[in-house]
């Protein structure tokens, strides 16, 4: 992967499922080959376990589906200052701590 392009780790239940990124042709969700020996749940029904990365054009629906809307994503763009338009920025800012047993953070900030 190109330097620049951004990484998001997936927690499920609190536990290292995957990393969901960009890449030159759009999006990847790939599992970590440990959640996938240990045989966890998956993500989503839309991402069921596999070694194959899940590749998309556009922010994988799943994802897309976590970032908040309305009121709450007006807030978030306006106080982070962050583009409306680019959902994988809003995806790393604002879904730290979602609904939900799924969490993405950005890999930058994981050790």
């Amino acid at each position: 992967m190109s330097e620049g392009f951004r990484q998001g780790k997936v927690y499920v239940q609190g536990r290292f499922a995957g990393i969901v990124s960009e890449n030159d042709e759009g999006y990847q969700f790939a599992y970590d080959p440990d959640y996938l020996r240990d045989n966890l749940p998956a993500v989503s029904l839309t991402l069921p376990l596999r070694e194959k990365p899940y590749q998309s054009h556009t922010l994988l629906p799943f994802f897309d589906g976590l970032i908040p809307e309305g009121w709450l994503l007006e807030q978030i763009v306006h106080n982070w200052k962050l583009n409306p338009r680019d959902r994988f920025g809003i995806l790393l800012a604002a879904c730290r701590d979602c609904i939900g047993d799924v969490s993405v953070v950005p890999a930058e900030d994981v050790k």
